[in-house]
């Protein structure tokens, strides 16, 4: 077997997501010679400034790490130019890429983006598929062009999506699977010219960025269109609904049987059991939070707030 020879790799990422492409570059035979992430920012409930994931394990790494605050500055574009790269790789860096710096590495970029494309082009590819009740998703690796996740693709790999799987889950499953396929991919392109397949813009959707918004749960949609919004937006925004008492956040859900009962009713309340009508069927609430309180089971959220049979949720206050 022929080893391939190794690559000289700038790679671009910020999130968890893009923290295994990183870790399967560091292993491989290509080398890792600079890590570009987005600036240092407020996280977390105390909004105290910590490392982004990727800089954390880049650094741990012994790795350059470059956070430019703007990619049009020349001073950071001849700092990536010096670090003379063969190619640049993306995951989930979080910011357009000029045509400039797309050029920089002398073989361009490719990006690890998760979802089939053309389907789910954009922001929250993973979150939206789940939201619509896909089947299956999986991980593309493409050429990085002006356009938005259109460049033509070298590589993909399907994984299902289980009907209780949330975001979180399926999210970090394709962060494995496409670690691997993109050193794969750059394993054959350090042999010679891989093959790279157009995209069919027709046949394209787009994966908007997530907002609060989202969360708003319409009670008239059918049990299995609720369920796969409280699944599709975990582990943010979360979708939530008011009772009198005011905000609910629901974690986690079911689809079950039940008799009919207007959109929102509570049909159940006691122990574990906490259901809702929806516009067809009903979901039962397997866990939930209130507005600044931690996650809970039913019997402890029932225990403590009155929620009984008959009241109804609703999407605003």
């Amino acid at each position: 077997m022929v080893t391939p020879r190794g690559l000289r790799v700038v790679f671009f990422g910020t999130p968890a997501f893009a923290v295994p492409t990183l870790e399967a570059l560091l292993a491989s035979p290509h080398q890792v010679v600079g890590v570009v992430t987005q600036p240092d920012r407020p996280r977390g409930r105390g909004q105290r400034t910590t490392l982004g994931p990727v800089k954390a394990r880049a650094q741990a790494a012994g790795v350059r790490v470059l956070q430019p605050v703007t990619l049009k500055d020349p001073g950071e574009l001849a700092a990536l130019a010096a670090l003379q790269a063969d190619i640049g790789v993306v995951a989930a860096y979080g910011k357009i890429l000029s045509e400039a710096l797309i050029n920089t590495p002398h073989h361009g970029m490719i990006n690890v983006h998760a979802s089939l494309l053309p389907q789910y082009r954009g922001a929250a590819p993973v979150h939206r598929a789940v939201i619509a009740g896909e089947r299956e998703t999986g991980v593309t690796i493409m050429r990085v062009v002006r356009a938005l996740d259109a460049g033509p693709m070298l590589a993909t790999t399907v994984r299902p999506i289980a009907e209780d799987e949330t975001s979180e889950a399926v999210e970090r499953g394709l962060a494995a699977l496409g670690a691997s396929l993109l050193v794969a991919t750059l394993d054959r392109m350090a042999e010679g010219p891989v093959t790279e397949t157009p995209q069919s813009d027709a046949e394209a959707t787009y994966a908007h960025r997530l907002t609060k918004d989202d969360g708003k749960i319409d009670w008239t949609r059918s049990a299995l269109e609720v369920h796969n919004l409280i699944r599709g937006l975990h582990p943010w925004p979360h979708a939530f609904t008011f009772s009198d008492s005011g905000r609910i956040i629901l974690l986690g859900s079911r689809v079950v049987d039940g008799p009919a009962a207007a959109p929102g009713t509570v049909v159940a309340a006691h122990g574990d059991e906490l259901r809702v009508a929806t516009g067809l069927g009903l979901i039962e609430i397997l866990e939930l939070q209130a507005e600044g309180k931690r996650p809970m089971r039913p019997r402890e959220f029932l225990a403590g707030r009155s929620l009984p049979v008959g009241t109804r949720l609703r999407a605003a206050p």
